[in-house]
């Protein structure tokens, strides 16, 4: 009996190694196994933010990575252990409103992952920040308004657990995992999901910005600004002219860090500015121009039914706003067109929109300006910073027609004759290709900033997806920074807007920062062998970080108050968490009780063979004495 259980026990040995050298046949290499176990799993993910009063944003627990079975929202009404939550959009704000309200399941959640959208039309809307965004900076009273009625705040809470938003591929592939689980709800085996999302500030213990720039396990949120003027300033002149200042911010945000396109909001305004640019550079006299503040908005969504329509949010009463308003009606005149209309906002709003006007108004209460946008009492994007904000949230003609009108109205404004022609207004159009070129730029993979237009000026360092978050600001603040330390959108900016204001051009030259011999010259369209042009421009950079922080022998500190600086009172200087690698992964684990199990068999085994061993031996030498 021994004999014939051992004999098993050899043929089992045997069928085993033939099945694991089969496996370890097709494995040439550690990455081969580790491929074979492991599947990386693409996404975004939502990153720790700080400020003086404390942090939001995502973050794992502790110093450690976190492993949880992966189970569905819908079918997951209670969690008896923690787990990763696979969530449609349509449930997020469910989701998280429980996690909020529902400690019991909050702390059961090992981590979040988000599907990816497959639809625009399976979200009617989706945005993530306050129904008032900057209510804090608002230059009126009624800071309870709602600018962003849709606006559920969920961005603005801290979440000690993981959260990522999945690709397309990546969705599929939980999904699976999910169902998985499900099926197999008695199995031995479950499929998990392993998330690194271990922020510096969590392992240092610094949960606001002051803590955390003192003990360096954070950097500033900002980056660099650019500012041009058209024509350029004449810096040997003694005499001053009075500006317009036209206004349009460049980054935007979102749950997801690095999905943070903002088609809508902001960038339909910047794309609307710089083609306005480019529209008024090829316009004669501009030496001859001759004062407010003009910000774009978000001018995507103004189309509808064939009709672009424009709404011009002014501050006070004043002959400045009047005349920037009758400039506008005379701009929108002259394109002879019922397509395009340009309508004062309601007079029932409390003030302008959350923009950076509110800022100017903040400092000076009599500063004259217009916010220009694509919304009358609320917003039209119903995604505002959201990650569905991309290039399916605008309408090209909205931009192309809000640019035309802003390229004539700044002309109006600036010029010294009061009785312009009809034609001279006609002869000032947006470049339609151009506008078209910045939003495959600006606002898609294909072609990116690797796109020629923007290899036309700059070398682009990366080729990935592009993303307008704003980033984190790189070394010291400078006027003439180092250009590894400006974004590839700032420097072709700068490089763009230098090129077309500028009133003279030279030919391209070696060593072109040398050999600008003027000192209002600048170079431009730098290549790697330094060959570029050299114009003369009024162009420059701007470095744009919280005007509470000081930077000083590489390292960043946060100033006291000043009672006497309102805006720096309000300022939350806005840091970001250092993190050593972000990763996710899905493998399949067994469970404990079935280890158990193995761990018993084993040992059976091992005790049945040493048994069987023994009764053999002995049935062997009984054998041999008989013999």
């Amino acid at each position: 009996m021994a004999c014939k259980l051992l004999c098993f026990l050899l043929w089992l040995m045997a069928q085993l190694y033939l099945s694991l050298s089969g496996e370890m046949n097709s494995l040439e290499s550690v990455p081969d196994l580790e491929k074979l176990m492991y599947v990386a799993v693409d996404g975004y993910p939502c990153v720790r933010l700080l400020n003086l009063s404390g942090e939001i944003g995502c973050s794992n627990p502790g110093r450690d990575k976190v492993v949880a079975p992966i189970v569905r929202f819908k079918n997951a009404d209670k969690l008896a252990q923690p787990s990763t939550v696979l969530v449609s959009l349509n449930e997020v704000q469910s989701l998280f409103t429980r996690i909020l309200n529902d400690s019991t399941y909050a702390k059961n959640i090992g981590g979040v992952l988000v599907e990816s959208k497959a639809d625009q039309n399976e979200l009617n809307d989706f945005s993530p920040v306050e129904k008032f965004p900057q209510a804090e900076f608002a230059p009126y009273r009624n800071v309870h308004y709602e600018w962003n009625p849709i606006g559920n705040g969920i961005m603005l809470n801290a979440y000690n657990f993981p959260v990522f938003l999945l690709s397309q591929n990546s969705t599929s592939i939980l999904r699976e995992a999910a169902v998985k689980n499900e099926e197999a709800e008695k199995s031995y085996t479950t499929d998990v999901a392993e998330f690194n999302l271990v922020m510096q500030t969590t392992k240092a213990g610094t949960h606001d910005s002051k803590s955390c720039l003192k003990e360096g396990t954070c950097l500033p949120l900002g980056g660099y600004s650019v500012w041009s003027s058209l024509p350029p300033i004449n810096i040997s002149s003694t005499q001053s002219k009075p500006i317009i200042l036209l206004v349009a911010s460049m980054d935007s945000a979102s749950f997801f860090r690095d999905k943070s396109l903002g088609a809508d909001s902001p960038i339909s305004g910047l794309i609307a500015l710089v083609a306005a640019v480019d529209a008024l550079s090829r316009v004669d006299g501009l030496g001859d121009l001759n004062k407010q503040v003009m910000e774009v908005g978000s001018v995507g969504k103004g189309s509808s039914e064939g009709v672009n329509t424009f709404y011009a949010h002014a501050t006070m009463a004043s002959s400045a706003t009047n005349q920037t308003m009758a400039a506008l009606q005379r701009a929108q005149d002259s394109l002879n067109s019922e397509d395009v209309k340009i309508l004062p906002a309601n007079s029932s709003n409390p003030g302008i929109p959350p923009s950076s006007l509110m800022a100017f108004l903040k400092k000076n209460t009599t500063t004259a300006g217009i916010v220009f946008d694509d919304f009358n009492t609320v917003f039209a994007n119903k995604f505002y910073h959201s990650h569905l904000d991309d290039l399916s949230n605008v309408n090209s003609s909205s931009i192309e027609a809000a640019s035309t009108i802003i390229a004539r109205t700044l002309y109006i404004l600036a010029s010294k004759d009061t009785n312009i022609s009809n034609s001279t207004l006609a002869a000032i159009n947006t470049n339609v290709s151009l506008v078209e070129e910045l939003l495959g730029c600006l606002l898609s993979c294909e072609p990116g900033l690797s796109c020629d237009l923007v290899k036309n000026y700059i070398r682009p360092t990366t080729t990935s997806c592009p993303s307008n978050y704003v980033g984190v600001f790189l070394g010291e603040p400078s006027s003439a920074p180092y250009p590894g330390t400006v974004n590839d959108v700032s420097r072709f900016l700068w490089n763009f807007l230098a090129e077309k204001t500028a009133i003279s051009k030279g030919d391209v030259i070696s060593s072109c920062k040398q050999n600008c011999s003027q000192k209002d010259q600048l170079c431009v369209r730098e290549k790697a062998d330094g060959k570029g042009v050299c114009v003369t421009s009024t162009t420059r950079y701007v470095p744009a970080y919280s005007t509470r922080l000081k930077y000083e022998s590489g390292i960043w500190d946060v100033l006291p108050a000043d009672s006497s600086d309102p805006m720096g009172m309000l300022d939350p200087v806005w840091t970001e968490s250092f993190w050593d690698v972000i990763g996710l992964r899905v493998y399949t684990v067994q469970d404990t009780g079935y280890d158990h199990l193995v761990l018993a068999g084993g040992i059976a085994v091992t005790v049945s063979a040493y048994v069987a061993i023994v009764v053999a031996r002995a049935f062997i030498t009984k054998a041999l004495k008989r013999d």
